[in-house]
């Protein structure tokens, strides 16, 4: 696939994800704060796997989630993030490969193990996250294949991103790139703990850098600091240009400029597994944008994507999302 033909391009962590059904009393146990993403060493990833019960393994990362959405919507899409030459880097890239994604950052020979993500659901569908970066951190900006975002329509970011301090700096490279070749630049603010310890970089970004902006209700009230949803929905549009903001079962909201879309969210026969669900709207929303239908199209793809990701465990679409769009 030519650079030229990319439609969207995600920049993000490279992780495998160890998913695995857990109670509230185990996360009480471990003193783990429910919903949250908690970031952790080697040592601790390796206890906390030993005491969970049975689980799946799966390729995960927000953007890459997002980018594999994108491909089984049958769009042309790209990846960049750091794997190490281990086992799992080895299923990640054959993951996103398999789907018709390009991804040739080269893998780490040393240095951390790639990265993974023990997911712990409750009965509830809510997902404690722990992920240990691993090889992660050393996305530098010399991974960054300036050609191949500069041709990308649409260069997506993942707030997560802005944990690893190199990471920042490639991050912006990117954004740069983009918005000086006259692309796209879309951002997911990922989990409001993450907005939180960012808040005021995040905010200089998506009002230098970024034309798209993706969160939840929770993450909009971290970034703008308030607890009033229109007030931050609109801010966030005069902000970025556009803003598309999740609700959970209430759908979600597109704004830009004048336009606005109230979207609800697609109806399922039974929430198995939150993990990945503003993941895959993303990948609706930008497989839309990119193909420049209007705003309440791109949220109802959002919504089909992230109502089929939340009906089974893991993050990556089982059935061919660009079927269901079709029906």
């Amino acid at each position: 696939m030519a650079h030229r033909d990319i439609e969207v391009l995600g920049i993000g962590n490279a992780i495998v994800d160890i998913i695995a059904p857990a109670d509230d009393a185990f996360l009480v146990t471990q003193g783990l704060e429910k919903g949250g993403m908690a970031l952790i060493d080697e040592a601790r990833a390796d206890a906390l796997y030993e005491v969970m019960a049975a689980g799946i393994e799966a390729s995960g990362g927000s953007a890459g989630n997002t980018i594999a959405g994108v491909a089984s919507l049958g769009g042309r899409a790209a990846y960049i993030g750091k794997i190490r030459d281990d086992t799992f880097g080895g299923i990640f890239r054959h993951d996103l490969r398999s789907l018709g994604v390009v991804f040739d950052t080269p893998s780490a020979p040393d240095g951390p193990s790639t990265a993974r993500c023990l997911v712990l659901v409750t009965p509830d569908a809510e997902r404690t996250m722990n992920t240990f970066l691993g090889a992660c951190v050393n996305l530098t900006p010399d991974d960054i294949d300036e050609d191949l975002v500069a041709s990308a329509a649409i260069t997506y970011l993942e707030g997560y991103l802005f944990d690893p301090p190199q990471a920042k700096e490639t991050f912006r490279k990117a954004a740069q790139i983009a918005r000086n070749a006259g692309r796209k630049v879309a951002l997911s603010l990922s989990d409001s703990f993450c907005v939180h310890r960012h808040r005021d970089d995040l905010l200089a970004l998506v009002r230098d850098h970024v034309d798209i902006l993706f969160a939840n209700q929770d993450e909009i009230f971290a970034l703008y600091e308030t607890d009033d949803f229109d007030a931050a929905a609109a801010q966030a549009a005069r902000d970025a240009g556009l803003a598309a903001i999740t609700r959970s079962a209430a759908g979600s909201v597109l704004l830009s400029g004048d336009d606005k879309a109230v979207v609800a969210a697609a109806p399922v026969h039974r929430v198995v597994d939150t993990t990945g669900a503003g993941d895959l709207y993303a990948a609706g929303v930008l497989f839309g944008l990119s193909r420049g239908l209007p705003l309440a199209e791109c949220g109802r793809l959002g919504s089909i994507a992230a109502g089929e990701i939340i009906s089974h465990y893991g993050a990556r679409p089982e059935t061919r999302l660009a079927a269901l769009i079709a029906g």
